[in-house]
């Protein structure tokens, strides 16, 4: 009987080429130092039997695996797809790691890793061990996780981390998210805004951090305050409908509200529902992210559209480039978001 294809190994190939399974992975590996008869010999028997190398032969001669590794967050993609609200961040992610990989003759491959685990290590350890990537992109908060960075650096493999400035090894990117914020700030206030509230993220995000203060910088710029105008959320709906009642039960509420996120945008949006707030007549509303829900929404909703996968692609090439040796860590790469104006910002009704 005739094996199936996926029956063939690297010992068959052997066997049948009359060598050892070294010497097998040293011509699936491309070694100079195989005689050209012997890789001639090894080659035939491959296309004969309909061999496909694995990783694992690969490896075997020291070979690069040509597969990039993401790591994102466990609890919150995966608390995303069980209430069936997808992630639009993944699929970004998908898009311009795998098309990028593709081009260079990589592989890209996600895993779920929870950054507060007491098993980190010994977690992400084994699955290093499993997968022998050769390169690693960290999304946050995982990006300035020090026992991750440690790791990966004592590995000695490639990394880029998306989303963190902080000092420390492997390859930074931003999305420019400071500016991103001063950019959705002076929307507002160009409309004639004052009060703008600023629904922020968990202080666990660097980038966190960034927006609060691209929204300070603009509202200062713009001669407005922000006393009483910031309320926090940790990117689900249902923090974000916390801190949109905190904006406006305040004793002076905002006129206009950016969301760090689409699911805290559309929180927002449904407390106005139920208040009878209209949007934007009485509340102008700019979200973040710009993921194919909000454009549907009614009305559809101002966004900071992040380039998530240019971002990842870029990841993915200076990765490949350290590889190769033609790139070294060195300044943060931004790429900048831009603002798409919808029907959800206005001006306000005193102005």
């Amino acid at each position: 009987m005739a094996r199936t294809r996926q029956a063939i190994t690297i010992r068959h190939v052997a066997a049948d080429a009359g060598v050892s399974h070294q010497t097998v992975s040293r011509v699936i590996n491309r070694d100079p130092n195989v005689r050209p008869e012997t890789m001639e010999r090894v080659q035939a028997s491959i296309e004969k039997l309909g061999y496909v190398p694995s990783i694992a032969a690969r490896l075997m001669g020291g070979s690069k695996s040509h597969l990039i590794l993401a790591l994102n967050d466990r609890d919150r993609t995966i608390a995303d797809w069980r209430d069936q609200e997808g992630t639009d961040w993944v699929d970004q992610m998908l898009l311009g790691g795998m098309l990028t990989c593709a081009e260079h003759g990589y592989r890209f491959l996600i895993e779920l890793i929870d950054t507060h685990s007491d098993h980190i290590e010994r977690e992400l350890s084994a699955t290093i061990a499993a997968v022998q990537p050769d390169g690693v992109v960290l999304t946050p908060p995982h990006s300035h996780n020090p026992v991750i960075l440690d790791l990966l650096r004592d590995w000695g493999i490639s990394f880029a981390r998306i989303g963190s400035r902080m000092d420390g090894p492997g390859f930074t990117l931003t999305m420019g998210d400071e500016g991103a914020a001063r950019l959705a700030t002076r929307h507002l206030l160009d409309l004639g805004h004052r009060r703008i509230g600023l629904i922020a993220g968990p202080d666990s995000y660097e980038v966190s951090g960034w927006r609060v203060e691209g929204w300070r910088a603009a509202m200062a710029e713009g001669g407005a305050k922000t006393d009483g105008l910031l309320a926090t959320g940790d990117f689900s709906f249902a923090s974000g409908k916390v801190a949109a009642a905190e904006l406006l039960d305040s004793a002076s509420p905002p006129t206009a509200i950016i969301a760090s996120n689409d699911q805290m945008a559309l929180a927002t949006l449904e407390l106005c529902r139920e208040r009878g707030v209209r949007v934007p007549e009485q509340l102008s509303l700019v979200s973040f992210d710009d993921t194919p829900i909000v454009r549907f929404a009614h009305p559809p909703l101002t966004a900071i559209c992040q380039p998530i996968a240019a971002v990842f692609s870029r990841a993915v090439e200076l990765i490949i480039a350290e590889r190769r040796g033609k790139a070294h860590p060195g300044a943060t790469t931004t790429i900048e978001a831009a603002l798409i104006p919808r029907a959800s910002t206005s001006a306000p009704r005193s102005a």
